[in-house]
């Protein structure tokens, strides 16, 4: 079968959603750091849509750890395939803003080159919560980080996101071109603000004087909203069919999308808001919105779900006592956490119970799950801390914890072995091997992780019993026992 390529477009198949302008006429106005799924269902769409009016705005994405992305899609021409799936079927589009993949590891200089190039005036991130190379319960730049120590030894070569950013600015600053701003498209609380001061701090420790040029620049925070879960071979497979086209890598999703941003761009933007992007003054509170009812309750369905045998999410969805738990998870001791005068969080919290359902989305509960000694401060650590502080209870959000703490020991309930993907993972495995089956010792352990619970957590009466009392049931009784018990 032919592959997707510019070739393909000009004789496509009928049916077939194609770019709707000359790909020959785009020029890069974005590059974007850390092109995974996430940003190629999302951005990169967003852009899509906009270049037929605006052609200044292409994207050069560019991986900082593996070359998988370039492989699949330079002899694509970039080009690839979002398969939008609901209960209705699977609805494919062919997504062209993308204009070129790099690999940071073989192509750093040309990277460093066009991110300090002029038409360069946005340069976006999605490199995942441990891309910062920060702490997460301080939101502080990891300056012990081996990618930071050896930034900062080499800093005309880095590794790291914040490296590279600086790096790219301090070229800026040495030809006298103004500062990029830097757009972060993570989950992390402010990601704005957690982006400027990881750099700022970044760029102070080279150079006084340019760490306070890059404070200058602009950070727009951002909230982003689409489930994209992990592309299979049975995936590819059913594109092709669709397509007519072999595609390496093609995105699956669903059809809801949403994206918050913090107009803060000095020198210029697209017009987001003419794709569908809301554009405001704070993103914060949709921020702690998203993070914590939607992440929220992902994570929590992640480590219950996967330790009671349920493959994917809309497989916990099925189970009437998981369905509750989360419904109250929200609804009882989230939403009560949300300053959002004239939202209408019932109606979020329903829609996301609809996505969850989703019986065309296969997220699976181990992709969801990885990485979580970095996700929990943002997910359920912030809003069981609000709890607390207000003296209020967080039995279900203390399950959720108590859920990832039983998952992280790498044993599941079947004594099977857990593949647990996190920077911690060894450290981790070290705790639990140390605990054994005694809920005490691993919570006592697992808290000990200042990284993760700071140092307030481990000591609260409140906290430790709940956390506790849980991971006995987990223990003992099993994850679906547990679940349908704190449901009641």
């Amino acid at each position: 079968m032919t592959r997707l390529s510019a070739a393909f477009l000009k004789n496509p198949p009928a049916g077939i959603r194609l770019p709707d302008y000359d790909r020959s006429t785009i020029k890069p106005g974005i590059v974007h750091l850390g092109i995974g799924a996430f940003h190629r269902a999302h951005m990169a769409v967003y852009i899509d849509d906009l270049l037929g009016e605006d052609p200044n705005w292409g994207i050069v994405g560019a991986s900082l750890r593996r070359p998988d992305t370039k492989e699949a899609l330079e002899p694509q021409d970039g080009l690839y395939t979002i398969a939008v799936r609901d209960a209705a079927g699977t609805h494919p589009r062919v997504i062209g803003s993308i204009l070129k993949v790099m690999d940071a590891n073989s192509q750093r200089e040309e990277l460093l080159a066009l991110m300090a190039d002029p038409a360069i005036r946005i340069v976006s991130l999605t490199v995942t919560e441990k891309g910062y190379c920060h702490d997460p319960a301080t939101g502080e730049l990891d300056q012990q980080h081996p990618d930071i120590v050896h930034d900062l030894a080499n800093p005309a070569a880095p590794k790291s996101a914040p490296g590279m950013l600086v790096e790219a600015l301090a070229r800026r600053k040495a030809a006298g071109v103004p500062p990029f701003a830097v757009m972060s498209c993570d989950n992390l609380p402010n990601n704005g603000e957690t982006a400027k001061r990881i750099v700022t701090t970044f760029a102070a420790l080279r150079d006084a004087e340019l760490g306070q040029w890059v404070a200058a620049a602009a950070f727009p925070s951002t909230m982003v909203d689409r489930i994209v879960p992990s592309t299979t071979e049975a995936d590819r497979e059913e594109v092709a069919g669709l397509i007519g086209a072999d595609d390496a890598w093609p995105i699956m999703t669903e059809p809801f999308t949403q994206w918050v941003i913090e107009d803060d761009f000095p020198e210029g933007r697209p017009a987001f808001e003419k794709a569908g992007a809301q554009l405001v003054g704070d993103v914060e509170p949709f921020e702690h919105m998203k993070l914590r009812m939607l992440n929220g309750s992902h994570s929590t369905m992640a480590y219950a779900g996967y330790l009671g045998g349920y493959d994917a999410i809309a497989d916990v969805m099925g189970d009437p006592a998981y369905v509750k738990l989360i419904r109250e998870l929200m609804s009882e001791e989230v939403m009560p956490t949300l300053d959002m005068p004239g939202a209408d969080l019932e109606t979020y919290r329903d829609q996301l119970l609809e996505r969850f359902r989703n019986p065309a989305l296969k997220h699976r509960t181990w992709q969801i799950a990885m990485d979580g000694s970095q996700k929990l401060p943002q997910r359920l650590l912030g809003t069981i801390r609000d709890r607390l502080a207000a003296g209020q209870g967080i039995e279900r959000l203390a399950l959720g914890v108590a859920a990832w703490m039983r998952y992280v020991t790498g044993v599941a309930e079947d004594g099977s072995d857990i593949d647990v993907r996190d920077p911690h993972a060894l450290k981790m495995h070290a705790i639990a091997a140390g605990a054994g089956d005694d809920p005490v010792a691993l919570f006592e352990g697992l808290t000990a992780l200042t990284e993760v619970f700071g140092t307030d957590l481990a000591g609260n009466a409140v906290f430790r019993s709940a956390v506790i009392g849980h991971l006995e049931s987990l223990f003992d009784d099993g994850a679906r026992a547990t679940v349908a018990r704190v449901a009641g």
